[in-house]
C-alpha cells in the first residue's frame, strides 16, 4: 500500500547535544524554567536569542508554544535550535512527551527542514521515554494530502534522531526503544493511510489485497475468504449487511504463531472494517457522510497491529478477524423488521440497519474464538452515542471481566489512546429483546453506546472480552499543534503492546 509516512532514518544518539550535527536541534522546555537552567550552552550558540526569547516571556514554555533561533556562535553542531513548550514539569508523562515530539517535528516540517534532532530533557527517561518520542517523530510524518495535485505539506524529515545523553540505562536498551518507536509508529501511519482513502478506491476487496500484503510483509499469515466461504461459516450476519452492496464482502484472517509460543493465553483482535456506511436503507444524513468513509479504522487498527506485533516478536499467538463490507441501500439490502443469523447461531431482529457495525463484529468475535482465542478485544468506530458521552477525546472502554478491562485500559493510557471505561449493566439487555428473535440491533438513543456493547457481549461466550469504541477518537475534525485534521490512527499502539503483558492475564 502507498503509505505517506514511509519510514526516515531514525537514530539514537547519546552523545552531549552540542556535539550532534543537524539542521534542527529540538529542546523542549518548561513552565518556570529559567534560562541558565534549561539552555545554557544552547543560549550561546544562539548569541543568546535562547534566553532572551524565554527572559522577555516571547516562549514561556506553555505547551506547544515554539521559538526558532539560528546557531550563530561556534560549539554547537546544530544549524537552528527549536524551543518547544512541555508545559509544567509536573504534568509532563509519556502522552505528552509523545505530542510534544510530534508537534516539534511537525513544526520542523512546515519548515522543509531535512534532518531533525530532538533532546530528550526534563522529567522522563529511559527506555519509555525514548520510544514515546520515536513515535511522535514518526508520527508527524503522515500526509492527508497525497491526491492533491499542487501546493502539498512539506515532507517528511529525511533524518529523525533522539538525544538520550545523560540518562542512565543500558545503551541497548534504548535503541530496542527506539526500533519499537519506529515500528509502532509506521503501523499507526498505516493505519491511517487506510482511513484516509476514499470508498471507491478502498473497497472490500482492495482493503484485503493490501491488508495482506502489509501482514504478510511483516512475516504475519494472511487468509482472506470470499462471499462463499463466507457464507459456508453461516456468518448470516456479515452477510446480511453486504447485501445492498455490488461489493462482494471479504474476511481478512491473521495470525501470529511466534516458535515455541504457549498453546494458552491466545489474543483475539476483531475489528470493524465497514469501507463506506451509507446507513443502508436507515440512510444517514447527507451532511457529513463523506465521513462514513473512516467506518474501516477499527479494522485497519487490527491489520496494522497485527504487522506491529510480528516485527515485534510477540511471545504470544495473536489472531486477527476483520470482517469487511459496505453497507449500501440497495435493492437486495436489508430492510428493517428482517432477522438475520449469525455464524453463533444468534438471530437478530435488524430495526435499524444504520446499527450494521456491531452485526459483522458478532460473526467476527465468534470466528476468533473458532480459531482459538481465549482473550478478546474488539475496536470499531461503532456508536454516535460514544461521541455524545465521551466527545473526541477519549474512547468508550467497556470489558469483562473487570481484570481484563483494567487491562486493557492501562496499555492504552500508556500506548496513548485515552480511554474511559463504561459500564456494561445487565439492564441494557433489556432495550434490545427481541419479541420474535434473540435480540434485537438496535436500542434507540437512550445509552446507546452501551447497548451496543451488551449486544457485542451476546457473542463473546464466557471469554475475557474487551469493546473500544473509537467512533470519537478515529478522526481529528481540527488540526492540533501535534495532528494534522485527518485519521489518526487509533488503538493500533495499544493492540501491538497488548500481547506482551500476557504474563498478568
Amino acid at each position: 500500500m502507498s503509505s505517506s509516512a514511509a519510514l526516515p532514518c531514525v537514530r539514537l544518539i547519546v552523545e552531549a547535544p552540542t556535539r550532534v550535527d543537524t539542521d534542527l536541534l529540538i529542546v523542549p522546555i518548561f513552565e518556570a524554567e529559567s534560562p541558565s537552567e534549561a539552555v545554557p550552552a544552547i543560549d550561546t550558540a544562539s548569541g543568546g536569542e535562547a534566553g532572551r526569547a524565554m527572559t522577555s516571556g516571547e516562549i514561556k514554555g506553555r505547551l506547544y508554544e515554539h521559538f526558532l533561533t539560528p546557531v550563530v556562535e561556534s560549539g554547537l553542531g546544530a544549524k537552528r535550535i527549536a524551543l518547544v513548550g512541555g508545559g509544567k514539569a509536573g504534568d509532563f508523562d509519556l502522552e505528552r512527551l509523545r505530542k510534544v515530539a510530534a508537534a516539534a517535528a511537525l513544526i520542523a516540517r512546515g519548515r522543509r527542514i531535512p534532518r531533525v534532532a530532538f533532546l530528550l530533557r526534563g522529567p522522563l527517561g529511559g527506555p519509555d521515554a525514548v520510544q514515546a518520542v520515536t513515535e511522535g517523530l514518526i508520527l508527524a510524518g503522515f500526509s492527508v494530502d497525497q491526491y492533491k495535485t499542487g501546493e502539498r505539506f512539506g515532507p517528511p524529515a529525511a533524518e529523525l534522531a533522539v538525544i538520550a545523553h545523560g540518562h542512565d540505562g543500558d545503551t541497548r536498551a534504548l535503541e530496542r526503544a527506539v526500533e519499537r518507536g519506529k515500528i509502532l509508529g509506521d503501523s499507526s501511519n498505516f493505519a491511517r493511510a487506510f482511513a484516509n482513502e476514499p470508498s471507491n478506491v478502498l473497497t472490500p476487496r482492495v482493503f484485503a489485497e493490501r491488508a495482506t500484503a502489509i501482514a504478510k510483509s511483516a512475516g504475519v499469515r494472511v487468509e482472506v475468504l470470499d462471499e462463499k466461504e463466507i457464507a459456508s461459516l453461516g456468518m448470516g450476519l456479515l452477510l446480511g449487511v453486504a447485501r445492498g452492496s455490488v461489493e462482494p464482502p471479504r474476511l481478512i484472517v491473521m495470525h501470529h504463531e511466534p516458535a515455541g509460543a504457549p498453546q494458552a493465553p491466545v489474543l483475539g483482535l476483531v475489528g470493524k472494517g465497514i469501507t463506506f456506511d451509507t446507513g443502508g436503507i436507515s440512510i444517514k444524513p447527507a451532511e457529513g457522510m463523506e465521513r462514513m468513509k473512516d467506518d474501516m479504522a477499527g479494522g485497519a487498527a487490527v491489520v496494522c497491529a497485527m504487522r506491529a506485533i510480528s516485527l515485534l516478536k510477540a511471545p504470544i499467538r495473536v489472531v486477527g478477524v476483520v470482517p469487511t463490507t459496505e453497507n449500501m441501500p440497495g435493492g437486495r439490502a436489508m430492510k428493517p423488521g428482517d432477522i438475520l443469523t449469525g455464524a453463533s447461531g444468534k438471530t437478530v431482529e435488524v430495526i435499524n440497519t444504520d446499527a450494521e457495525g456491531r452485526l459483522i463484529l458478532g460473526d467476527g468475535l465468534w470466528y476468533a474464538q473458532q480459531l482459538g482465542a481465549t482473550h478478546l478485544v474488539d475496536v470499531a468506530t461503532l456508536t454516535g452515542a460514544c461521541v455524545v458521552g465521551l466527545g473526541k477525546v477519549a474512547s468508550g472502554l467497556f470489558g469483562r471481566p473487570d481484570a481484563w478491562r483494567d487491562t486493557v485500559e492501562a496499555v492504552a493510557l500508556k500506548a496513548g489512546d485515552r480511554c474511559w471505561p463504561m459500564p456494561l449493566y445487565d439492564e441494557y439487555f433489556d432495550q434490545i429483546r427481541s419479541e420474535i428473535a434473540d435480540m434485537i440491533n438496535s436500542g434507540g438513543r437512550a445509552g446507546g453506546a452501551c447497548t451496543a456493547a451488551i449486544f457485542l457481549k451476546e457473542f463473546a461466550g464466557t471469554l475475557p472480552w474487551a469493546h473500544m469504541d473509537i467512533a470519537g477518537t478515529a478522526w481529528a475534525d481540527e488540526s492540533k499543534p501535534y495532528q494534522p485534521k485527518g485519521p489518526i490512527g487509533i488503538a493500533v499502539r495499544t493492540l501491538a503492546e497488548l500481547p506482551f503483558t500476557y504474563e498478568r492475564w
